[in-house]
């Protein structure tokens, strides 16, 4: 029998802490379960586990990461199999996009309820498959990333959606409504079960579509934003980077915008594109200083919308942002930004394979999305 290698030993290991720690989260729930029954579990030390998992809540996010991987392509939790939950729980394969706004929102929310737990769940088996954060995100730096994905996800849902007609009409604030609903929707399962009926919700989400929110936009501190500075460097992108809503590897060379936001900073993606010109390519490279668990938070809460928006839209109607997870800030690093973290903001604007704009600090994304026409790039004006 051959030798494993110390790669694969040690990957066998995670996957054993993984599985072990899965099974004893859905027995005890978050703060229930202990990380010496999780080592018992996998027959292993303390030590290892927290070898390879710094934290609980570093554990727990794994396992929900994980979660979703598997749930995406056979419907489990937990590691066991499971039928959905929701009402009219779409399939798998791929299908036409639902033909109106209201009909998007409809089934989103469909896709979105199977996570609500199913009748004969225990309540820590129930939390696991409602991605529950109760009392995981404890501290000031885990809130404000939540919030700040938050505004990420509502923005990628809203480009869904702005693929129906008007194609010039921002759905923003419309997403962020679906959301609210939807996410109260999953508090109320975990702390009074049974309360609602999701068919009442799913109905609900699709007569948001009539509800006239103008999606006003003038965030206060744009005027003040500095415009982009204009340069001519040489730009060789990070290779083997993929694009977290196709699941294909994104060209980092594509004409365009390209904003490095840390996990605290996530919600200048919208400023970015709404400022980019029709044609740009935006792509938003998401940094922290915290991988093993702001940056699984955000690759958790991603994933998790990626997979219902790939589920009711085809993928001509897949949001155009691109949305690249960096945990160890080598495409920051390649755009000159070695020292990122939960507040970086920094953007640059990439024509004919070279960088010719550069911003930092708060509002760079839309100063360097609105330098986009040559003439405006070379004299160093904002465009706005």
């Amino acid at each position: 029998m051959a030798r494993l290698t110390r790669a694969q030993q040690q990957e066998r290991t995670r996957a054993a802490v993984l599985d072990a720690a899965g099974r004893e989260f859905a027995e005890h729930g978050y703060a229930g379960a202990k990380i010496d029954r999780i080592a018992e579990r996998a027959e292993m030390t303390r030590g290892a586990v927290y070898s390879n998992f710094p934290t609980k809540r570093a554990l727990y996010l794994a396992v929900l990461v994980g979660l979703v991987e598997r749930s995406t392509g056979a419907g489990e939790t937990a590691g066991t199999p499971r039928t959905t939950g929701a009402p009219g729980a779409p399939g798998r394969t791929p299908r036409p996009s639902p033909a109106s706004v209201a009909g998007s929102l409809g089934s989103f929310a469909r896709a979105w309820l199977e996570r609500l737990p199913l009748s004969g769940d225990s309540p820590a088996d129930g939390h696991l498959r409602l991605r529950s954060l109760t009392g995981v995100l404890d501290d000031e730096p885990s809130r404000t990333a939540l919030a700040q994905v938050a505004r990420l996800e509502a923005l990628l849902l809203a480009l869904a959606l702005e693929s129906h007609p008007p194609r010039n009409a921002r759905r923003v604030r419309l997403a962020e409504l679906a959301l609210t609903l939807l996410n109260g929707s999953a508090g109320l399962a975990e702390t009074a079960p049974g309360f609602g009926d999701p068919f009442d919700v799913v109905r609900a989400c699709g007569h948001l579509a009539g509800i006239d929110l103008a999606d006003a936009w003038n965030p206060p501190h744009l005027p003040y934003v500095s415009p982009a500075r204009p340069c001519d460097d040489p730009w060789i992108p990070t290779a083997g980077v993929s694009d977290r809503i196709t699941g294909r590897r994104a060209d980092l060379g594509d004409d365009g915008v390209i904003a490095v936001l840390g996990a605290g900073r996530l919600a200048a993606a919208e400023e970015a594109v709404r400022g980019a010109l029709p044609d740009d390519r935006v792509t938003v490279v998401a940094v922290t200083g915290d991988p093993a668990e702001i940056g699984r938070l955000v690759r958790l809460r991603i994933d998790d919308l990626t997979a219902c928006l790939r589920r009711v839209f085809a993928a001509d109607a897949w949001p155009s942002l691109r949305v690249v997870l960096d945990d160890h800030a080598q495409a920051a690093a390649a755009l000159g930004l070695p020292g990122v973290g939960d507040a970086t903001e920094a953007a640059v604007r990439v024509r004919d394979g070279r960088i010719v704009a550069r911003a930092e600090g708060r509002g760079a994304a839309h100063a360097v999305a609105t330098a986009g026409a040559p003439d405006v790039t070379r004299s160093g004006g904002s465009g706005a």
